[in-house]
């Protein structure tokens, strides 16, 4: 593994980040915050614009077919951004299509998300609120070549801004990946609580909805591997926007520790508030490096990538957390306010810890994945 990005890598990196800090500056998220889906259609469409909906789409259908490195580095700037919108849900549902999809679904559906035209979304969770793949309860019945789906899923990220809602639902033993329209018959979104204003849940609720059995992703496959494998793509590309939002927190930090003065001296002389940011630096490259790895180790498809991705899922989420709070300390009272930024980075830091799994979660699939291996 190369432990630097490679030059082209790096121009990628900082086109993101200046495109970012011109068209996603902290006034344009507190903006979208405010509104009903943090989404913006002209915003969204520049990203299309940049690329970055075509990176892991292959060149076949559109895409530029790069690899998880290049989408780390892209993300790590859209977490240094505080990017709102349904970019996260979107990537997830890509990868999805691109591992359980047929030949015609792939063409049908990653072309137009590569393009900006179509958003999609996965709903997974339901009352357990459990991001294993084995916990999906919500039964699809087979009738006259269909599947009637009836029930509920929780927690779906940005539901009412996609296009296309790709239900997991329980076939038997096995899992049946249904795509369904936004706008179909017997589907109905309402909003849910959210800590983070920038991205949005909703409760989505199915009524007698009918899918043909030929419009199901992962027929002809493996339904479930294909849904483990777009949970880790989108859990990767979460740990690196997660990195980006610790960077901000530690560089916002120190800025403020060199110009903030008590008691006659700037606070960053004081030994304590020095304590907090180099915990801050080192949490935040660790996560990073680990973050990276875990791209690398997906990209060249290493037996190891799976224990990878969750190991970064589990350092991010109590890093990103812990960042937090020292950046809140480093600020004092000014931390708590809404006037400052902080606040969106913290609250965004507590969301991104229960997406895909929190630490918890991913430890225990560690234990898990290390002891199937044994015994293999």
């Amino acid at each position: 593994m190369d432990f630097d990005l490679s030059k082209p890598q790096k121009l990628l990196k900082e086109s993101a980040r200046e495109f970012l800090a011109r068209e996603c500056k902290p006034e344009r998220v507190r903006a979208l915050m405010e509104t009903e889906t943090a989404h913006d259609d002209g915003l969204w469409q520049a990203i299309a614009d940049q690329g970055w909906l075509a990176l892991l789409v292959p060149e076949e259908h559109g895409g530029l077919g790069l690899g998880l490195v290049e989408m780390a580095a892209v993300a790590e700037e859209m977490g240094r951004a505080c990017l709102p919108g349904p970019f996260l849900s979107t990537l997830f549902a890509t990868a999805l299509i691109e591992r359980a999809g047929s030949a015609e679904q792939r063409a049908k559906y990653l072309e137009p998300i590569a393009a900006g035209e179509l958003r999609a979304t996965v709903a997974l969770l339901e009352e357990g609120a459990s991001w294993d793949t084995e916990s999906a309860k919500l039964k699809a019945q087979r009738e006259g070549g269909s599947f009637r789906v009836t029930g509920r899923k929780l927690f779906v990220n940005d539901a009412e801004t996609s296009n296309l809602l790709i239900c997991v639902a329980l076939d038997g033993d096995g899992l049946a990946l249904l795509p369904v329209e936004r706008g179909a018959g017997g589907v109905s979104i309402k909003p849910m609580a959210s800590m983070d204003g920038t991205r949005k849940v909703y409760e989505v609720s199915f009524e007698g909805v009918s899918v043909p059995e030929a419009d199901a992703l992962g027929a002809d496959g493996d339904a479930r591997g294909a849904l483990n494998g777009a949970l880790e793509v989108a859990t990767t590309a979460l740990c690196a926007e997660m990195v980006g939002g610790m960077q901000w927190v530690l560089d916002t930090a120190v800025e403020y520790a060199k110009t903030r003065q008590q008691f006659g001296r700037a606070i960053g002389s004081f030994q304590a508030v020095q304590h907090q940011c180099a915990d801050m630096l080192m949490m935040t490259e660790s996560a990073r490096s680990a973050a990276y790895y875990a791209a690398w180790t997906l990209t060249e498809n290493d037996p190891a990538a799976s224990v990878a991705v969750s190991i970064a899922k589990a350092y991010c989420s109590d890093a990103y957390r812990e960042v937090g709070n020292r950046g809140v300390q480093v600020h004092g009272g000014i931390g708590f306010t809404w006037e400052h930024d902080l606040q969106l980075y913290y609250k965004r830091s507590k969301s991104s810890e229960t997406l895909f799994g929190d630490a918890t979660f991913h430890r225990e699939r560690i234990a898990c994945l290390v002891v199937d291996k044994e015994k293999n």
